[in-house]
């Protein structure tokens, strides 16, 4: 019974366990890496050269910078969730037998906390042709925090994901139309999901039994970047940044699960073991094209594509003697943005944007730890240059989803339905200085 009330999976709480609104990119992937980017929806990203966080973007740009450079800065996630019409049920213990019972509790929507995710680049040119980059900065991450009383707690209660990425680059440039550049990532990951068990012996929050997970590793990949100029106002670029494996191994914990009724009273299951997971973070492809129409006037445009029908099949092994194996059936997303930039005065340029994303979650599978579905994004930014050596840079995003419906409901009597209405306000701010 253990086994058939607690189907947890590491695979959910490190790869699937995505916040609605959280991420700016579709399930858990981050486009946080940029705030002079963000400022047209991150239209252009592999093709308009503006400053270091190019070593993101695509590594090739970091030969059309003329001198070295320091870009870092922060972006500020405030984002909310209006769940309505949610209900759910559980299985009850009763003199006639095991019963379903409708799940009482909250329909907490607040449950994504703020969260800043930083990033910084450093560009030095070696030579005429050569330029050395490094970059540090998140491209998964989200957190969750339903309240201990939430109605689908039974489907995920918690989750925690950061992934943070090393980038030291290199770029090659062949004239002044064309260059390549190519990056070597060092990937760390680490995840925590906490999930709620039901007792039929006491079918209310305070009977319910938690079950802990966590897990990290290491892992390598790489990026590669060209940029062609055919003329000089026109900027073609493309980057395609590798898969990522990674073989995490952590924890599992359980406590006061429920684990059936003996001959000596009921069962409850409090241990701990180990668990691993293979999983793999999707490639992506982008290609972008930046065009000055003339010493005032810049547009841009840009398309993504995300292969995230890798997670179709997830295994996790543990001590608990759990047999996990979750169907994720995500799908191959593609994003698209489109923007533009005004030279106010020398001193200040205003940008805007706006983008539209995929889900990669498909209706039958979306859950309370992935309530997301396509989205929209417009944005506004700035920068200003006081001096030619420093650069500040703002922005402001207002991204919402399409109405996400949760419907799921297992063999145990456990289900929980919901509406899902997404909205998500970020801020970000940079500072670049140039010597």
């Amino acid at each position: 019974m253990i086994i058939r009330y607690r189907r947890l999976s590491l695979a959910i709480a490190l790869v699937s366990a995505a916040a609605s609104g959280q991420a700016v990119a579709g399930a858990f992937q981050l486009q946080e890496q940029s705030v002079s980017g963000q400022g047209t929806s991150w239209a252009g990203r592999s093709s308009n050269v503006q400053d270091g966080s190019i070593v993101f973007g695509n590594p090739a740009g970091m030969s059309f910078l003329d001198r070295a450079q320091v870009t870092a800065g922060t972006h500020y996630i405030d984002a909310s969730s209006d769940i309505s019409n949610d209900s759910g049920t559980q299985p009850a213990l009763t003199p006639g037998g095991v019963a379903v019972v409708g799940t009482q509790g909250s329909s907490d929507g607040d449950m994504i906390p703020h969260k800043a995710v930083p990033f910084g680049y450093y560009v030095q040119p070696i030579n005429d042709r050569w330029s050395f980059g490094l970059g540090v900065y998140a491209p998964f991450g989200l957190v969750t925090d339903y309240s201990d009383d939430f109605k689908g707690r039974y489907f995920g209660n918690y989750s925690d994901l950061e992934i943070i990425t090393a980038q030291p680059t290199l770029s090659y440039r062949f004239n002044d139309k064309f260059a390549i550049g190519f990056g070597v990532t060092y990937n760390h990951i680490k995840g925590e999901l906490e999930s709620k068990s039901p007792n039929p012996l006491n079918p209310t929050a305070a009977g319910d039994g938690t079950v802990n997970v966590k897990g990290d590793d290491d892992a390598w990949g790489y990026n590669i970047g060209m940029i062609y100029r055919p003329v000089e106002s026109t900027t073609l670029g493309l980057t395609y940044r590798s898969k990522v494996e990674y073989h995490l191994t952590g924890d599992v914990d359980a406590s006061n699960v429920f684990g059936g009724v003996g001959a000596g009273g009921p069962v409850f299951l409090n241990a701990d073991g180990d668990a691993s997971l293979d999983i793999t973070l999707p490639e992506t492809i982008d290609f972008s094209v930046t065009h000055q129409l003339d010493d005032r006037w810049t547009v841009m445009a840009g398309a993504t594509y995300i292969r995230w029908s890798r997670f179709d099949q997830l295994v996790v092994d543990n001590d608990l003697g759990l047999d996990i194996n979750e169907q994720q059936d995500y799908r191959d997303t593609w994003q698209y943005a489109a923007g533009l930039a005004y030279q106010l005065n020398p001193a200040w340029t205003l940008r805007g944007g706006i983008a539209y994303d995929q889900s990669p979650v498909k209706d039958a599978h979306r859950s309370p730890r992935v309530p997301t579905a396509d989205r929209t994004l417009v944005s506004i930014g700035a920068g200003w240059t006081p001096i030619p050596d420093l650069t500040i840079d703002a922005a402001y995003s207002y991204i919402w989803e399409d109405r996400a419906d949760v419907d799921l409901q297992d063999e145990n009597g456990n289900s929980y339905q919901a509406e899902y209405d997404n909205s998500l306000n970020l801020f970000g701010v940079q500072a670049t200085y140039r010597f």
